[in-house]
């Protein structure tokens, strides 16, 4: 037996420690499920840290009792998280209050007021109702107005990897490729925003003191040993690297070998995102960010729709008793009697058509969901198909936002997410593409991109690229269907494309009759 890698990969609702060799291969994953937040209040959503680090500890010892030759072999270990989920400590790294996970929606108040020049610029390039909204969103503001006891004890403001990192090696570093959430960040540059630069606004809207931030690492490099206290509570052997890797997105999309803009990396996940990764940094949407990657000095552009494929569950939850009951009778998971729903109903859902809106967007603030052209032939099968068409309509637009932003093309696209474990749903995806769409060997794509980059850090490959190369291995490929392609290049160019400019201005009076969305 050779080398062995140690990916930890905190979810939303679940953590695993996965053992990988230098060939990319999966020798073992242990998963520790919890729920995803607690909710105090209505809108709050908040974790106890200590469920992270303490399912880490459970998992890794878990691993070492079953494959205790290979836990002897950890040449590394790299951490990915989820993102935009902070938690304040104190000096020792302990928590002063619960973590707010990115799906929380409590509002902070104002705190940056633009002088009159400053708001008319912002209002001509359509960004004032923009940074309204983050900065109402910064949970950093809410804790600074509503717990200010507790911002002043902080030592430092943490995303969830910074936290585990912490407890893994005792320092309070962080990767550059995790910075991605609701802080002073300047994403061109890669680096915390500086108060004297005019045009970038995160010092402004997000106003963390510098020393409250950890320090940054390039992701490869190490950010510390695994100390003898880690060691005695996880059993990784001491002093063994904790290398910076990045976000669960970045290192999925490094994970399905998207190293440059050939490739786009789609990800089937609760929010549903397509992403590339780039050497020059472009916004995908004017005044969007690229985030930073986990290849270092590149960038991921991304367009993302929220609550994406956790639309399934919400149709799951809604409107499916019957598939799920079913399931349960024959011992076969949900999903796969939610398929039979997709064999059976025609490309196009016999015109039904969705905008994917059930959240709305930073750049439509406004936007609603909406299901069009229903008639009396639709069943339950038409809706469910138009949901998983709709997604793909949505993530069409992004693609054509990146390549035209880009100037580039795609030639294949990457998924990985939990829906693209169904073959049905892949296959939709690559019609409506028109490109061939590559599954992984493993769906622990966000693990394996942890694991390039560790396996990089610690001098086994001397390029990501080179990594990529020897780890990730492709499953199956979907060719497009051409005799659907034409049908959804209708739909999407005739229907799809005009649905949010005639639709707008209902949602804008819809929210201002009802107050929703906020």
């Amino acid at each position: 037996m050779g080398k062995v890698i140690l990916s930890i990969d905190c979810g939303t609702q679940s953590l695993r420690a996965i053992l990988f060799s230098l060939k990319g291969e999966l020798i073992d994953i242990h998963k520790i499920n919890y729920v995803p937040y607690i909710s105090r209040r209505p809108g709050y959503a908040e974790q106890d840290p200590e469920i992270y680090w303490g399912s880490l500890k459970e998992a890794c010892l878990v691993l070492k009792e079953k494959n205790p030759e290979n836990f002897g072999r950890i040449i590394g270990v790299g951490v990915t998280s989820l993102r935009d989920s902070m938690v304040n400590v104190d000096r020792k790294g302990k928590a002063l209050r619960p973590l707010i996970v990115w799906l929380d929606q409590r509002k902070a108040k104002q705190v940056y007021f633009p002088s009159r020049i400053m708001r008319f610029f912002l209002k001509v390039v359509r960004m004032e109702e923009v940074l309204h909204k983050m900065q109402k969103e910064g949970k950093c503001n809410w804790i600074k107005q509503n717990q200010p006891g507790i911002w002043n004890n902080t030592y430092k403001y943490l995303q969830t990897s910074g936290y585990l990192n912490f407890h893994l090696t005792g320092q309070f570093a962080e990767s550059v490729a995790s910075q991605i959430g609701h802080i002073p960040f300047d994403y061109k540059r890669q680096r915390y925003s500086r108060s004297w630069s005019s045009f970038n606004f995160g010092h402004r809207i997000f106003p963390i003191e510098q020393e409250k931030l950890p320090d940054l690492v390039l992701p490869g490099k190490i950010i510390g040993g695994i100390t003898e206290q880690a060691h005695t509570l996880t059993g990784i052997p001491v002093g063994v690297p904790v290398i910076a890797c990045g976000s669960d997105k970045g290192c999925e999309t490094i994970g399905m070998g998207v190293v440059d803009t050939s490739m786009g990396s789609l990800s089937f996940g609760t929010t549903a995102t397509i992403q590339t990764t780039t050497k020059k940094y472009m916004e995908p949407m004017r005044f969007m960010p690229s985030y930073p990657a986990v290849v270092p000095g590149h960038y991921n552009p991304e367009i993302e729709i929220f609550r994406g494929y956790w639309m399934i569950t919400w149709f799951k939850d809604e409107f499916a008793h019957k598939e799920v009951e079913e399931a349960e009778k024959k011992g076969i998971p949900t999903e796969e009697a939610l398929n039979r729903l997709l064999r059976h109903s025609p490309p196009g859902a016999m015109g039904l058509v969705v905008q994917p809106y059930w959240s709305p967007g930073l750049k439509e603030p406004s936007a609603k969901g909406a299901i069009i052209g229903f008639g009396d032939v639709h069943k339950k099968a038409h809706v469910y198909r138009a949901v998983i068409e709709g997604l793909s309509f949505g993530l069409l637009d992004g693609m054509h936002k990146i390549e035209k932003r880009g100037g580039f093309k795609f030639h294949k696209l990457a998924v990985s997410g939990g829906a693209s474990q169904s073959d049905e749903i892949c296959q939709i995806s690559a019609d409506v593409f028109n490109l061939p769409i590559v599954r992984g060997k493993t769906w622990e794509t966000s693990g394996l991109g942890a694991a390039i980059i560790t396996a990089v850090g610690t001098g086994e490959y001397p390029s990501v690229e080179m990594a990529v190369e020897n780890m990730v291995h492709y499953d199956k490929v979907f060719e497009p269907n051409q005799d659907h392609v034409l049908t959804y290049s209708h739909l999407y160019h005739r229907v799809y494309k005009k649905m949010y400019k005639a639709l707008a201005p209902l949602y804008k009076e819809v929210r201002e009759i009802t107050g929703y969305p906020e």
